[in-house]
């Protein structure tokens, strides 16, 4: 990847708002209009949210963007775009961060800095008859600044921002073709040779490989060996009882 701050992805387009009430809701409203990609990047949000309807805390100078498809795919396959999300996030941020930046994935696709969670990813889709009209791929990162502990979940990452951890600053707009240019270069490689590199790039990649997790499901909380992802981006615990497939969690350090 070209780490030209100016780079664009060939055919993919890019709308850029001064304030909107998320670029997911913005995404779902321009959806229908777009005959191919697009990246919706707003400078400040005012209904922001995260998984399972949290608000998501976004401070001026932090970085929320929404990327359109219209992926040819069923739900499972399209789900797999989370880990080519967070693949491409965590490579544009080394692109910016510099050399000392320890740079990780929490499962499945947090992206860790120095420990600290530094951004998010959450999918949304919508589609009839089990094929998907279109996927909306929601990103937020704290560039400038990151909520305080006091406003995330008990026993949540710490967050922390670029800013505070490395001292680089750089505009939400200039970040924007450092993620596309790296998500147009995974998402090329998903598309020619399926989920098996994708997942190897991962799994380099992932926080906590080998180590013990908890999983904390709505009915179950699960407790294992983090051994590796499947061909499904299931987490795969070793427990007690034996392997376990993790499907949906908030993972617990």
């Amino acid at each position: 990847m070209s780490t030209k701050a100016n780079d664009w992805p060939e055919g993919v387009a890019r709308h850029i708002l001064e304030v909107t009430d998320s670029t997911m809701m913005e995404a779902a409203r321009l959806a229908p209009q777009l005959a191919g990609p697009a990246w919706i990047l707003a400078l400040e949000q005012t209904a922001a949210r995260g998984r399972r309807g949290r608000e998501w805390k976004n401070p001026k100078g932090n970085f929320s963007a929404t990327l359109v498809l219209h992926p040819a795919h069923g739900p499972e396959r399209a789900a797999l775009y989370s880990f080519v999300a967070a693949l491409a996030l965590e490579e544009a941020l080394a692109s910016v961060a510099g050399p000392h930046a320890r740079l990780s994935i929490k499962w499945p696709n947090d992206v860790l800095l120095n420990g600290g969670k530094i951004a998010g990813i959450l999918l949304e889709s919508l589609g009839v008859n089990g094929k998907i009209d279109h996927l909306a791929i929601g990103v937020g990162v704290n560039l400038a600044e990151a909520p305080s502990s006091a406003e995330v979940e008990a026993g949540a990452m710490a967050p922390v921002s670029l800013r505070g951890e490395t001292g680089v600053e750089i505009a939400a707009a200039d970040f924007l073709p450092y993620l596309a240019r790296a998500f147009a270069k995974y998402q090329a490689q998903f598309e020619t040779y399926g989920f098996a590199p994708i997942r190897t790039a991962w799994l380099a990649r992932a926080a906590r490989l080998g180590e013990t997790v908890t999983a904390r499901m709505t009915r179950e909380t699960v407790e294992g060996r983090f051994e590796t992802i499947d061909e499904s981006g299931n987490m795969i615990l070793v427990t007690p009882a034996g392997p376990r497939a993790i499907a949906a969690a908030d993972i617990f350090f």
